[in-house]
Formats: structure tokens, C-alpha cells, sequence
């Protein structure tokens, strides 16, 4: 993550919005900017690699067409999460639900179906990939607890497994969080730098005339009314748009 300062021009003039966006008065960059140089909170950006599986990766992209589809196409080491974890803001948006057949994945677009298989036991389940990880040094995949339960991980911890590819899962409608519409680009590019700093799955959509800076892919609108709650405390306007 980039700790350097914040830039000090406002990246949130009124006239560069959208006119047809209406998200509020206050310069959201200029909000977000105040808010990260607090002390305790610069001290929680340090640490926040640490403490989250939904972090940002280097690693190439791997599309399911990159695979063919029912075919096994990795090998390793999985491991499982969740203790503490449960209602956490994963790296797709949604919460984590320890009960749920989900898993992270270091490069897997999120909704992609992917089988996995336990070598040691011969156990399968699928599970629907919606976070980034495991950042362990040879593991592959980072199960949720009940997929780990039904593959006979959750006691030992980890297990060898192989990872086929299904298909994907999307849904017919998606939301997203947006904090800022641009026609200049690198408005858009300044307000991202900022906030992917509190959330690392922010993002910026381009259409070639407006520039949107937005959070997260929500299939259940009111987990994007959550986080735009959540902005809002944070003194940073926001709206739910439908995700495109």
C-alpha cells in the first residue's frame, strides 16, 4: 500500500462532478484526505495488510477461460477462515458468512464456481469465490468455514487439494458504492489512490466520457446501503448506483 502523503489539491472541484450525479455538497476527496491524516488512523492503514484477507494482489489475473472449464487446473495447499471473520466486508463487497460454501482466491474473477477436492480424503464441495487470498506461502485457496467442514479441513487446518473450474455464477442485477463521477480522468485517478487506501476493492469505471470512482459489487442492494452508511459517518457522500 502507498503510505506517502495525500495530495493537497482538492480532486473534488463541484464542476468536474457529473451534473446529473447528485451525491452531496462535500468534496469527498477532500473529506477522505482530512480523515487520513489523523494519527490513529495512518497507524491502522500501516497495519491493515495484517489484518484483512481482501487486500490487493500483483498476482496475473486468471480468467476461467484461462482453464478449461470441469478440468482440474491448480494443485495445493488449502486453508480455511473464520473466527473474528464473520460479518466482515469481504474484497467482492459482500460479508463474509462463515456458514456460507464461499472461498478466497488470489486471481479468480468473484462469482466464479470452482469444485474443489480434498486429496487426502477423496471429499468435494463447491464454492463460490468473493474474496482475495490466501497470502500464505503455498496455499491456493482460503475456504469459509463450512466449506472447510464439509471437505474434512476445519480439524486439521489445511489440506492438498485440487481446483476445478465450473463456471461463473452472476447475478442478473449487481450494485456498486459510487463516490465520485469525472469527465477529467485523473480526478478519478487521485480520489482512487486515496480511498482504495480504507478499501482496497474500490475501483474506477470508465465509459470514455465519465470517469466513476465506486466500492465493491453487491448482489444484495442493502450490503451497498451498508457501506454508503458507512461513508456517510465518515463525512465522504456516496450513492447506490446498479453496478454495469
Amino acid at each position: 500500500m502507498d503510505h506517502t502523503a495525500l495530495p493537497t489539491r482538492d480532486i473534488c472541484k463541484p464542476d468536474a462532478r457529473r451534473p446529473d450525479t447528485d451525491i452531496g455538497t462535500a468534496p469527498p476527496g477532500e473529506a477522505l484526505s482530512r480523515l487520513l491524516l489523523q494519527p490513529s488512523l495512518l497507524l491502522l492503514l500501516l497495519l491493515l495488510p495484517l489484518l484483512t484477507t481482501g487486500c490487493s494482489t500483483t498476482h496475473p489475473r486468471l480468467r476461467p477461460s484461462d482453464a478449461t472449464v470441469g478440468n482440474a487446473f491448480e494443485h495445493g495447499m488449502a486453508s480455511w477462515y473464520g473466527p473474528g471473520f464473520d460479518g466482515r466486508r469481504t474484497a467482492s463487497g459482500e460479508h463474509y458468512k462463515r456458514t456460507a460454501l464461499t472461498a478466497a482466491h488470489r486471481t479468480l474473477p468473484f462469482g466464479t464456481r470452482v469444485q474443489v477436492k480434498n486429496l487426502e480424503n477423496g471429499s468435494t464441495v463447491v464454492v463460490r469465490i468473493n474474496d482475495r487470498g490466501p497470502f500464505a506461502r503455498g496455499r491456493v485457496i482460503d475456504l469459509s468455514y463450512q466449506a472447510a467442514h464439509e471437505l474434512g479441513v476445519d480439524a486439521a487446518g489445511t489440506a492438498q487439494v485440487e481446483l476445478a473450474i465450473l463456471g461463473a455464477e452472476l447475478p442478473a442485477m449487481r450494485y456498486t458504492v459510487q463516490v465520485g463521477a469525472y469527465s477529467d480522468p485523473d480526478y478519478a485517478v487521485l480520489l482512487h489512490r486515496d480511498l482504495k487506501r480504507l478499501y482496497p476493492e474500490a475501483f474506477v469505471h470508465s465509459d470514455g466520457i465519465w470517469n466513476r470512482v465506486q466500492v465493491g459489487l453487491f448482489t444484495d442492494r442493502e450490503n451497498a446501503e451498508d457501506l454508503r452508511r458507512e461513508l456517510a459517518a465518515m463525512g465522504i457522500s456516496s450513492i447506490v448506483v446498479a453496478a454495469r
